[in-house]
């Protein structure tokens, strides 16, 4: 298996660990492999950001203003299915590559700010903290629907709302409205905790993907040799992602194209794989330090 660059950002809890010498075992990041990015982050997230608003709001789609932060694969799946169901989406980014293609996929890229005023949803995808802050929420509009898509818990300030001049109100098993002094109120999903883990259910098929790439990685560390690993990070190779690929295609009777020995040739490959080098799919690598 490849070891991956320290500078590398993605799993960033693990990194910087191994960055400080506190990593006590070897560990695989196994949220960077394409199997993970590509299918559970891209696919998975396409359908359930629309399970969880469903079952939680009943909302109706078609027309409602939102801004999704971050697109990155979750971010993509989002915008993907809200734009299809008629939802006028606008997308925030920090990532001038990440932000290009938004632009490119046919959406408005804003800052929060612009838009915070006049949207009906706020969607969280970006693995960071306190990207809806109180001054946030204290500019939303009544009705406003807050919820997030993305890592954990920190992307939305809701700590920021527990104080005495607001009032929560459960209105039902993960839904929260937060009352203003005014008699604004907003809707809270979750308390900011990941929408599609909570509120919706996640099609079996997408986490029989990332399972089997999760298994592959400890049958790995568990099967490999002493000193093969050392207390670092490592990322699976992609003749691993196109295993795991390759035995859900019989699910949708899928026949895969065989280069000849010719083509093989030509393009420097093995005709068996990988067809990809190992660097393929890693998102937003930041510049070397130093």
């Amino acid at each position: 298996l490849q070891e991956i660059p320290k500078h590398v950002q993605e799993n960033q809890r693990l990194y910087q660990l191994s960055k400080a010498g506190k990593l006590c075992v070897p560990a695989m990041n196994v949220n960077d492999s394409v199997t993970k990015q590509k299918f559970d982050n891209l696919y998975c997230c396409r359908e359930s950001i629309l399970d969880g608003l469903k079952r939680t709001t009943d909302m109706m789609f078609g027309g409602k203003q939102v801004v999704v932060c971050g697109y990155g694969e979750v971010g993509k799946g989002c915008c993907a299915a809200l734009k299809a169901m008629g939802s006028i989406v606008y997308v925030t980014e920090i990532d001038p590559i990440c932000a290009l293609q938004a632009c490119m996929d046919g959406f408005r890229l804003v800052k929060l700010n612009e838009v915070i005023r006049q949207v009906d949803i706020v969607i969280t995808c970006t693995g960071n903290k306190n990207v809806v802050t109180r001054e946030h929420l204290d500019r939303m509009k009544n009705g406003c629907i807050v919820c997030n898509m993305g890592h954990s818990n920190t992307e939305i300030d809701v700590a920021s709302l527990r104080t005495p001049e607001l009032t929560w109100e459960r209105v039902r098993s993960q839904v929260d409205h937060v009352i203003w002094p005014d008699g604004k109120r907003i809707v809270l999903l979750a308390e900011g905790r990941l929408l599609n883990l909570s509120c919706s259910t996640v099609p079996t098929f997408v986490l029989s993907i990332t399972a089997t790439t999760q298994a592959l990685a400890l049958i790995e560390l568990y099967n490999a040799p002493e000193g093969r690993y050392k207390q670092d990070v490592y990322l699976l190779p992609k003749k691993m992602d196109e295993y795991v690929a390759s035995l859900h295609l019989p699910t949708f009777d899928a026949h895969l194209t065989e280069l000849s020995d010719e083509q093989a040739k030509y393009l420097g490959l093995n005709k068996n794989g990988p067809f990809k080098p190992n660097y393929y799919s890693l998102p937003r690598l930041p510049p070397e330090e130093g």
